[in-house]
């Protein structure tokens, strides 16, 4: 056999070694995210619902998803442990401090200038926007093309009045 015909073996083999990979890559840190759950943190089970750890055992957790509210679900139906500050966001709306991020709505506040915007807006000169005055008069090659177009016959889509 000749390389040339073991060639698209070798690439489809090791395509699947990739493929594989990666899979138990993705599948063993999910496995760590829900071993390093505790009691008190938040998580997002695979159906979209969050709630509070309140038990861990081996192959289930215990989550509290409201006052009175106890569900029991195995460990695999986790998806995902969210860190305090992204589950109090989520589940009660609560942000952190942006304080120190505040951007502003305009550039006004980022440059120093000792006149008021206003003073600065009413130097400058209007720019119209409006359509050409109707008293004007069309040129006379624009006259002639409309001629033109009334004279020739018009096609219609296939009706005819002849029977």
């Amino acid at each position: 056999m000749s390389l040339v015909t073991l060639l698209p073996f070798i690439v489809l083999i090791g395509a699947m070694f990739l493929m594989t990979r990666s899979a138990k890559k993705k599948q063993q840190q999910a496995v760590e995210m829900r071993n390093q759950m505790q009691p008190g943190s938040g998580v997002r089970t695979i159906g979209g619902m969050y709630a509070t750890v309140k038990e861990v055992n081996d192959d289930t957790v215990l989550l509290d998803a409201g006052p009175g509210v106890e569900l029991l679900f195995a460990k695999n139906a986790i998806g995902a442990v969210l860190s305090d500050d992204e589950y109090n966001r989520i589940v009660h709306g609560i942000e952190h401090d942006l304080k120190s991020d505040v951007v502003p709505d305009d550039a006004s506040s980022l440059t120093e200038t000792d006149e008021p915007a206003a003073a600065a807006a009413s130097d400058e000169k209007s720019v119209d926007l409006g359509k050409k005055d109707a008293d004007e008069e069309p040129s006379d090659e624009a006259v002639a093309a409309e001629a033109k177009a009334d004279d020739e016959p018009k096609k219609s889509d296939g009706d005819s009045d002849a029977k």
